[in-house]
């Protein structure tokens, strides 16, 4: 018993020493430093949690200090958050800090658009009182949306999954509803989980448009159904993550994919930015005779994480189209189908990780591997790979393959006027028919010229003055670049005509 209360003794006078300071300090005299005077949250989605910001508070002196309190304006009404030297709260008592160091303090933010009077939303940290008192301010633009949310279980609380052709995915969404059928540019539209149109529907984005997707998230045009996103020139349709603070700007992988299903139908895209998905657009219909699957133009396509399109056995027409950075490939027109692309610029400068394939990659099979491991090809027609006035440019030294397998079934392509980076410096494609530029396939061909773009880490594709594009172009019936700049005369090779960049 007494070997007991010696130990408990013991224990207590431990946690005594621990929670005893081991240096003395001085109140602060009110010249504390600090990162920022301003911390901007950026904006944020009315509801949604911003992401952590931070805010370093330095103590310059030579002496230890103690900062009687820091606490938020707006006290515990206030919408921000903090975090300081590891603790959360909103009021803070006797915070130390050593001669010559510095605290870290954390802010996050979520508000309710309609409880606030402003959407600009304001509040400030008071480091201390009276006439030592300083403060940093804190500033969030809060944006209102409209919210399409999966349903739930009322009872199990359940997200829903998908059903798609009769059988349940692990996708988490919904199918729209007919009041749900038109996104407008009056408010942000703001995706959780997969939104589906259903069969027979149109969904239309209007110009102007935002569409944002939570993580996780896509929209998925259904069999039968149609999208019709038609922007103009001065007001783009963007489609994007939903987290709108700076640092995510050029985050790829924020989201799932624009998917036309097989048996979708008539899709238009126009004006509009897609950027910073897992694949930007998706499409596994092959469409009709007449009629393609996808009708794209005058539509930038950057940084995502795999593919910028993915074609799968489809039939996709497209002009006056940009496709940037992306893990795999910058198009992928793959399982044959039938291909036009005419004044587009593929260039993929992806600097994430290493990327084994080209910009644009073309090929007529699939392969299936059984439980033994062992693949199968099966070939389909390559009805058209047309690809006229493009640039096919990056950082690898090969930025345009076709891969045929050989097995019967058509493999047509036919590529003109275009600049085509290829170094095939180990002949690894010596005796690929298909990649030899002097066949009959190929016409007007720039092989590793140099395109003179104006800032590749950027997104900024547009040519300069000593590009090998200028003036190289056939003259087709898109007499608009992706600009509006005409090019009835003279037109430059890729999506835009050249201009004189500025010197520094």
């Amino acid at each position: 018993m007494r070997y007991l209360l010696g130990l408990l003794v013991c224990i207590f006078l431990i946690s005594i020493s621990s929670c005893r300071k081991d240096f003395e300090t001085i109140l602060s005299s009110g010249q504390l430093e600090f990162s920022k005077d301003t911390v901007f949250l950026d904006t944020i989605f009315t509801n949604i949690g911003s992401a952590t910001y931070n805010l370093k508070v330095y103590n310059r002196s030579n002496n230890s200090i103690t900062i009687p309190q820091i606490i938020l304006e707006n006290g515990i009404s206030s919408k921000y958050r903090l975090n300081v030297d590891g603790v959360p709260g909103k009021n803070f008592n006797s915070i130390d800090i050593l001669a010559k160091d510095s605290i870290f303090i954390f802010i996050e933010t979520t508000v309710d658009i309609t409880n606030i009077s402003n959407p600009l939303y304001t509040d400030r940290i008071l480091f201390d009182a009276g006439d030592r008192l300083q403060d940093v301010d804190l500033v969030t633009l809060v944006k209102d949306a409209n919210f399409i949310f999966p349903g739930k279980d009322a009872i199990t609380m359940k997200i829903d999954s998908l059903t798609l052709d009769g059988e349940p995915t692990t996708l988490k969404g919904r199918f729209l509803t007919d009041s749900e059928l038109t996104f407008s540019k009056s408010k942000p539209t703001v995706i959780y989980g997969f939104a589906a149109v259903p069969a027979n529907k149109t969904l239309t984005i209007e110009a102007g448009a935002s569409i944002h997707f939570h993580d996780n998230s896509g929209l998925i045009i259904d069999n039968k159904a149609t999208l019709k996103a038609n922007g103009t020139l001065s007001e783009k349709i963007t489609f994007e993550g939903d987290r709108l603070e700076h640092r995510f700007d050029n985050i790829p992988g924020q989201w799932g994919a624009i998917w036309m299903r097989a048996g979708s139908k008539e899709n238009e895209i126009k004006h509009a930015i897609i950027k910073n998905a897992i694949v930007g657009i998706l499409v596994d219909s092959i469409g009709s005779l007449n009629s393609p699957t996808l009708k794209l133009q005058d539509t930038e396509i950057y940084n995502h994480s795999s593919y910028g399109i993915l074609g799968r056995e489809t039939n996709i027409e497209a002009h006056n189209i940009v496709i940037g950075s992306a893990g795999q490939t910058s198009l992928a027109a793959t399982i044959g189908g039938t291909y036009n692309f005419t004044h587009c610029t593929f260039a993929n400068y992806w600097n994430s990780s290493l990327r084994q394939l080209p910009a644009v990659l073309v090929n007529n099979f699939y392969t299936v591997t059984d439980d033994e491991g062992k693949e199968t090809a099966f070939v389909k027609d390559l009805k058209a790979a047309n690809f006229t006035n493009c640039i096919f440019w990056g950082n690898n030294n090969i930025e345009f393959v076709l891969d045929k397998i050989e097995g019967g079934g058509l493999f047509n392509y036919n590529i003109s006027n275009s600049l085509i980076k290829f170094n095939d410096s180990n002949e690894d494609f010596k005796d690929v028919t298909e990649l030899d530029f002097t066949n009959s396939f190929y016409q007007n061909i720039i092989l590793n010229g140099n395109p003179n773009f104006r800032d590749t880490q950027k997104n900024d594709f547009i040519i300069g003055q000593d590009s090998d594009a200028i003036n190289k172009a056939k003259t087709t019936s898109f007499t608009l670049d992706i600009l509006g700049v005409d090019r009835s005369s003279n037109p430059d090779i890729g999506a835009y005509q050249h201009v004189i960049f500025k010197k520094d």
